[in-house]
């Protein structure tokens, strides 16, 4: 939310204004004007999202191990466990760099998305 309200910070008053005084709604002015300017910042947040929901191994590891069953066993905790316990270094890394090749695809895609939608004038 602090990115955000930086971003919204940044917006310049005169759009707004200039806006009223055409008769655009809040409606269109948020579609039209304001979430255009915000792509950028939801393009960061977004991809710093996806990368911060595979970071979560320590929290399963304190909590659960896995949980019954590997109900909350995550990838990064399987290449922990396939790492640290099992002593299986190769899977281990065959598995980091299959991680990181698909966290690199999503944030590629995320970005490839939400910044066409942008036009820098």
């Amino acid at each position: 939310m602090i990115f955000y309200l930086a971003a919204l910070q940044q917006i310049s008053p005169n759009l707004a204004e200039a806006a009223a005084l055409e008769g655009a709604s809040r409606f269109y002015f948020f579609r039209r004007v304001q979430f255009p300017l915000l792509l950028p910042t939801t393009l960061f947040v977004l991809v710093n999202a996806v990368i911060n929901a595979f970071r979560t191994v320590d929290h399963i590891i304190m909590m659960t191990r896995g949980g019954p069953d590997n109900a909350t066993a995550l990838l990064l905790f399987r290449v922990y466990e396939l790492g640290f316990a099992f002593w299986d270094t190769g899977l281990a890394a065959a598995l980091t760099v299959i991680l990181l090749i698909g966290l690199g695809l999503t944030a590629l895609a995320q970005y490839l998305f939400l910044e066409r939608r942008v036009h820098y004038r």
